[in-house]
């Protein structure tokens, strides 16, 4: 199917689609791959368009397997048990795109690596990798912020246009030798060379060939996408190591964590030279204290300046405290004035934090280049290995589903039969009341009546069977001990009606009697629906309806408290839920699985019958006259 023959999707939307790809090879690409995100990048395009598109071009067939609303509801509750376990946008995406199958192989392909999910899951510390998994997104493309304290500069208005046509000035300023008046006008420069025209040394300068790579010049341009995406690498790179799989992401957080930060801590100068003040005024104090001087001394210190006594004690202090700068600072420089208490020589204390900051500069530079060199070379990898995150977490929220709902695989056949299955809603819940259910829908008895007391448990059989349905189809394993299943082309699943009026009947005919003329194999379950017109009539509806169904491949299952009148008109099989009666609360004592070739007694009879127990003798003779005619 072409883009463009979606309903919905007009020429203009389409060409918009496939121009934000790059073209149809990288959008079907994406098609392909489930990327539903990168579709919903797209203005205009919502999520649920999103999937529309996906599910069309790939062919998935649920709404022509699903056919009518009751079906679509609980496909749909399906597919709301699974999202519960899934933690990835990408994961939640695939799962909405599941859908029923009719290839057998494609069918047990599917269960079985449902299956092994489920197995691996049991291994898993699940809360754990939840807990991470929820960190984990798609990597997002970065661009560096521009840097208006930095500057590239060039040797010609040629080289100045080509850097201007590969983007860089998105990043930095771009200068020729003409333009610059002085280094100092910028915190760092990068010259890219190409004969070495501009004479010019400066501290805060780093020099590139013309032929240079973008990330040689501007190492943001790699490096700025692993830092937008580094907190993903990371949680991704923690998943890697509970599944023990070999990974580059260690490396690349390595890298990441070793660059540092492009600002000198000037406060490193200020402190230590503060504190080597201090230190050198108290010891000078002390010292000069202890001193004696004799008249030539005082006469020196007068007429010529510092005494020898006094100039060795500053000249041991003054030693101790340029020492400690440097121990302090890693720089050799003399920020101080020889006088008490001594001064800082505030020039001399900025010019080496400017040199340091530029020497920075250009070291911080030169390890970008080497990271971003080593990066640019892992971005596929990288790429590579959270994609697979992102699989993994589509597997394991089906292995978490299969598991935690106990599900297990089951074989494709001739019809439906299952033993100890259970409903869905029911399955989580720790109860001594809840009851497994057996039941078979099976050639030649391939339409069966239903019946027994209302809410005895007839529409809960027939939406477990839907479950098991739906869910073998769309590849999954189901919730029963063991399930052998018919791969149908359609599901039908009709629920109580009230009497409708005649415009609304003649509608409901329409949608309903053309089942019988579709060449398909289908599963029909309905669920009394006597109640749409008048008693005789729907009977002899559903009675007619039934002898269709029962001359083809297709099976069916009719709810009804109507047996006794249909069989009037058709034979078929009649099973029935039986209830053994009600407790003190007037609640259903019921055996849920529903017995073969047995008329269930109906609610109503079982309010009669205990009434009939606990009345006095005379109105119990009314209520046995009663009874007889159940």
């Amino acid at each position: 199917m072409d883009l463009r023959d979606i309903k919905g999707i007009g020429e203009r939307q389409a060409d918009k689609i496939l121009s934000s790809f790059g073209g149809e090879k990288e959008f079907y690409r994406a098609v392909k791959h489930y990327e539903v995100d990168k579709l919903t990048n797209i203005e205009g395009v919502s999520q649920r368009k999103a999937i529309e598109i996906i599910n069309a071009l790939l062919g998935n067939q649920t709404k022509e397997f699903l056919k009518t609303d009751n079906s679509r509801l609980i496909y749909d509750d399906i597919i709301e048990r699974i999202l519960r376990f899934s933690s990835t946008n990408y994961s939640r995406n695939r799962i909405l795109l599941m859908s029923p199958l009719k290839d057998e192989a494609s069918i047990m392909e599917n269960v079985e690596f449902v299956m092994a999910a489920k197995e691996f899951v049991s291994t898993l510390p699940v809360d754990e990798l939840k807990t991470l998994l929820k960190k984990i997104n798609t990597l997002e493309e970065a661009k560096p912020k521009y840097d208006p304290s930095s500057a590239i500069l060039v040797e010609t208005r040629e080289d100045y246009h080509q850097l201007i046509e590969s983007g860089l000035n998105s990043y930095s300023s771009i200068i020729t030798g003409e333009e610059l008046e002085t280094p100092e006008d910028y915190e760092f420069i990068v010259y890219v060379y190409n004969q070495g025209l501009i004479e010019i040394e400066s501290e805060n300068m780093a020099m590139v060939t013309s032929n240079a790579e973008q990330f040689e010049i501007v190492p943001d341009t790699v490096l700025a996408y692993y830092k937008k995406n580094y907190d993903v690498i990371k949680n991704s790179h923690k998943i890697k190591q509970i599944l023990q799989k070999e990974s580059v992401l260690g490396d690349v957080i390595k890298i990441i964590d070793s660059l540092e930060p492009k600002e000198l801590d000037e406060s490193i100068f200020d402190h230590a030279v503060e504190e080597a003040k201090k230190d050198a005024d108290l010891k000078l104090k002390n010292a000069i204290k202890q001193v004696d001087l004799n008249g030539d001394e005082v006469l020196d210190l007068l007429n010529e300046g510092m005494p020898k006594k006094l100039q060795q004690i500053f000249d041991e202090v003054m030693n101790q405290a340029r020492a400690t700068v440097k121990e302090q600072t890693g720089c050799v420089f003399d920020p101080f004035i020889q006088k008490y208490p001594v001064e800082i020589d505030t020039k001399e204390l900025e010019r080496i934090k400017k040199q340091e900051a530029a020497r920075k500069y250009v070291k911080i530079f030169e390890e970008n280049v080497t990271a971003a060199t080593t990066l640019s070379k892992m971005k596929d990898i990288v790429k590579k290995e959270i994609h697979d995150i992102l699989l993994f977490d589509y597997e394991f929220t089906l292995g978490c589903f299969a598991y935690y709902y106990q599900l297990n695989p089951p074989i494709i056949g001739e019809g439906f039969s299952f033993k100890e299955g259970i409903h869905l809603k029911l399955a989580l819940e720790n109860s001594e009341d809840t009851q497994m259910i057996d039941y078979s829908l099976q050639s030649p008895d391939n339409v069966v009546l239903l019946t027994g007391a209302n809410s005895g448990g007839k529409t809960t059989l027939l939406e477990t069977l839907a479950q098991i349905c739906i869910m073998s189809q769309m590849g999954l394993p189901v919730r029963a001990k063991n399930a052998t299943v018919k791969i149908v082309d359609e599901l039908y699943f009709f629920s109580k009606k009230r009497s409708l009026d005649a415009g609304a009947f003649e509608s409901f005919l329409r949608t309903f009697m053309p089942i019988v003329t579709r060449e398909t194999d289908k599963l029909i379950l309905l669920d009394e629906l006597e109640a749409i017109t008048e008693l005789e009539a729907s009977v002899k509806i559903i009675s007619s309806f039934m002898d269709f169904i029962g001359n083809s491949d297709s099976l069916a299952i009719i709810v009804t408290h109507m047996a006794t009148e249909i069989l009037k008109y058709t034979d078929v099989r009649v099973d029935g839920i039986e209830a053994k009666g009600l407790d003190e609360n007037y609640n259903l004592i019921v055996d849920r699985t529903p017995r073969m070739n047995y008329f269930a007694r109906s609610t109503p009879e079982l309010i009669l019958r205990k009434m009939y127990e606990k009345s006095d003798p005379k109105l119990k003779d009314i209520y046995r006259q009663v009874l007889e005619k159940f």
